[in-house]
């Protein structure tokens, strides 16, 4: 048994046939179908959300070419191109984050963006991507499940960063972090008893947190555990969020007449609690559409995971998919009372940018994994 390449770079088509156009891109037909649909889904409710305000739209769909153009880009680049750029990503984002540190600018009280005149981002997003691929480049070589040095060497690759975003401070991404590096990790075969170990130390860990958590972080746990305590204060969010999401009904009071959104009761109603929007709405049918999109998303991409070709590819691609979900999973919690609230966005469908190009460049990765995958012959 051996691999061989199509007869063309660009891959043929299952009847080795003329190459399609989405064959010469490298683009995954299925995935780029969901995305689309989600795409086209969430700049339908924006546009509710955001007022109908048309320069919104406008503002969203520029950052959803951009998003797009930088997913064709990655897309080009092969797995084995993407797992020798991987420790230059990293490192890259490393060096950027210590910057925000040192002259990073600061809105809202915290010190997360990096400001070039021409551009303004934040460095933690790049470790989004980053500190998966570096793992899955590390562990590529490595005998799995991985043993205690190697374990050790990848808790670093992703505490580092993520201790770095905590003191920006932006507890939601770092915990976002981490959770993107533990994904690669216990895909590798990660061994139950280091796995009960690191929930042991992690409880342990909680009043140490607590004790080195700012102010108003303290008090969104506190919230989450009883917003009627500050019903005007601290837990008007998720109070109103509960009320737009809980009057909805089953079909919704109808697109653009939701009252929460549009009296101005609900807050950051196209941004991060934008999925109560949708609720009222459009209601549980409508709430329900949009989680059907983000399961086809999700499937797909650990579909491209499962029949990955490499161990990079597999523990990149499964990593990916993973915390996708988890994105998704950490807003919609948040917007339904059930987690705290960390300012994560619905992922494509919130109105904002750096994020939306992070997740759009994860993307490009699946469709390069799934489309430059080798065929095989005896």
């Amino acid at each position: 048994m051996h691999y061989r390449h199509p007869p063309h770079p660009e891959f043929s088509t299952p009847h080795g046939s003329t190459r399609s156009l989405l064959q010469k891109w490298h683009l995954d037909a299925n995935l780029l179908q969901a995305l689309l649909f989600l795409i086209s889904l969430g700049l339908f409710i924006l546009y509710s959300a955001g007022n109908e305000d048309a320069h919104t739209i406008e503002g969203q769909c520029i950052r959803l070419l951009f998003a797009m153009a930088v997913l064709m880009g990655v897309a080009q680049i092969p797995p084995y191109r993407l797992r020798s750029l991987a420790p230059w990503l990293f490192f890259i984002g490393l060096f950027l984050l210590l910057a925000v540190m040192a002259i990073g600018d600061i809105g809202k009280g915290a010190r997360r963006w990096l400001d070039f005149g021409f551009i303004r981002f934040q460095p933690s997003e790049i470790m989004k991507l980053a500190i998966p691929m570096y793992l899955a480049s590390l562990l590529h070589e490595k005998i799995l499940p991985p043993r205690l040095k190697t374990l050790l060497i990848a808790l670093a690759i992703v505490l580092i960063p993520a201790g770095l975003t905590a003191l920006q401070p932006d507890l939601g991404t770092a915990l976002m972090l981490a959770l993107t590096g533990f994904c690669v990790i216990f895909l590798a075969g990660l061994p139950y008893r280091y796995l009960l170990i690191a929930l042991a130390i992690a409880a342990g860990a909680v009043p140490i947190l607590w004790h080195f958590m700012h102010a108003y972080q303290q008090q969104r746990v506190l919230t989450f555990l009883n917003p009627e305590l500050d019903p005007l204060g601290h837990g008007y969010h998720i109070i109103q969020s509960k009320i737009a999401i809980g009057s909805g009904g089953l079909f919704g009071k109808g697109w653009l007449k939701g009252t929460q959104s549009h009296l101005n009761f609900l807050p950051e109603h196209a941004t991060d609690f934008i999925f109560a929007v949708a609720g009222e709405e459009l209601g549980l049918l409508g709430a329900c559409i949009l989680l059907l999109a983000y399961a086809w998303v999700i499937g797909r991409g650990l579909f491209i995971a499962y029949t990955a070709q490499d161990t990079f590819s597999r523990l990149l691609a499964g990593s990916l998919a993973i915390t996708f979900f988890f994105n998704v999973f950490v807003n919609i919690g948040m917007v339904c009372g059930l987690l705290p609230v960390v300012g994560i966005p619905l992922p494509l469908v919130s109105y904002g940018g750096t994020s939306m190009v992070t997740l759009m460049a994860a993307f490009g990765v699946l469709m390069s994994i799934q489309t430059h995958r080798r065929l095989w012959s005896k």
